[in-house]
């Protein structure tokens, strides 16, 4: 298991903000919407900064999520953790050994007990909810699954923060630099 030294995670989801990334004092870092060309660059200088990277596998432009595609993130690119909305990809990641993220949005009640079943099935190491700003739901999940939470999605302010880890989240990813510090 994963100890967050902090509560909030760095999201990138523009590459100018890639320099604030690597200047914060932030261990864990997660790429959104990346380019598979530049992926291998951005992980070597993120490891050099003494960072660890997790990648949201679905999101990655030119990858396909598949067995071949996991395999090169985690061999070629050296992720240290891998972030999905597939069952599939998570169990991959799970086999090769690589910290795995079940990505869960929670649209409505059929959505969360769908997702629970993916959840209990798969065991994830970690389970991000979108959105974090949902902190019953933050507590239902946790306490279904038994697995460590992070909040994302739409998490604007401070008090967003403080909510969802009052509510059982270990972290919060945002893209909101302001929240980053």
């Amino acid at each position: 298991m994963i100890e967050f030294k902090s509560n909030v995670v760095p999201a990138l989801r523009n590459i100018k903000d890639f320099e604030k990334m690597l200047e914060s004092e932030h261990e864990f870092l997660v790429f959104l919407e990346t380019r598979i060309s530049q992926l291998r660059s951005l992980v070597k200088y993120a490891h050099k900064q003494k960072k660890k990277v997790f990648i949201h596998a679905d999101l990655v432009q030119g990858l396909k999520a598949d067995e071949y595609g996991i395999e090169f993130l985690i061999n070629e690119v050296k992720v240290d953790g891998i972030i999905s909305t597939r069952g599939n990809v998570i169990t991959l990641a799970k086999k090769h050994r690589i910290f795995a993220v079940q990505r869960l949005f929670v649209l409505d009640s059929h959505a969360l007990e769908h997702n629970l079943k993916i959840c209990n099935r798969v065991k994830p190491d970690c389970i991000e909810v979108l959105p974090g700003i949902i902190p019953k739901i933050i507590q239902e999940v946790h306490e279904q699954t038994g697995i460590p939470i992070i909040a994302g999605g739409l998490i604007r302010t401070n008090q967003d923060i403080e909510e969802a880890l009052g509510n059982g989240a270990v972290a919060v990813t945002t893209s909101n630099r302001d929240l980053w510090d």
